[in-house]
């Protein structure tokens, strides 16, 4: 007869679950301490930048705080599923030219011949490869905040025209 109190075969943990694996790819662009003073001193939490990308056309980023990194990534991956955009992708670079300016942060976007690759710097190489563009051509003008240019590059991103959109019906 089993102790009271313990059922058979119970270990007291809850019993271990495969965590089923995302549709998107993530990675976290910026990780930063930031603090608030309040009466008692100051009070520190973590503000995670993430993007989310299914490398075939969707993409966005969140931002989330929290007390601790692990909560803050979470909080920002959920906010970034919320503002998902779709990039119109025509044989794996972009439609056509971009220039956008979110802040200071300025972008250029420029098509790529096929074999080019993603020729980007820093936070618009991560945006524009988890969006699933193969070849393009980048430059990021103004700016040296990353979330700024993240911004920017997704802004760009979600103004582009495929090419049958672009074209006036006749």
């Amino acid at each position: 007869m089993p102790p009271p109190g313990n059922r058979q075969g119970f270990s007291g943990r809850r019993p271990h679950r495969e965590r089923e694996k995302s549709e998107f790819d993530q990675k976290t662009i910026d990780l930063a301490r930031v603090t608030r003073v309040v009466a008692g001193g100051k009070r520190m939490r973590f503000r995670a930048c993430v993007v989310i990308g299914d490398r075939k056309g969707r993409v966005g980023m969140g931002l989330g705080k929290g007390a601790d990194v692990q909560g803050s990534v979470e909080k920002a991956v959920s906010a970034a599923k919320k503002h998902l955009i779709t990039v119109a992708l025509s044989k794996g670079t972009i439609p056509h030219a971009i220039t956008l300016k979110f802040g200071a942060a300025r972008v250029l976007l420029k098509p790529a011949p096929p074999g080019s690759g993603v020729i980007a710097g820093g936070a618009a190489r991560t945006v524009l490869s988890l969006a699933g563009i193969r070849d393009v051509v980048s430059k990021m003008l103004g700016s040296k905040n990353k979330i700024n240019n993240v911004h920017a590059v997704i802004l760009a991103l979600g103004k582009l025209q495929s090419r049958a959109a672009a074209k006036p019906k006749a």
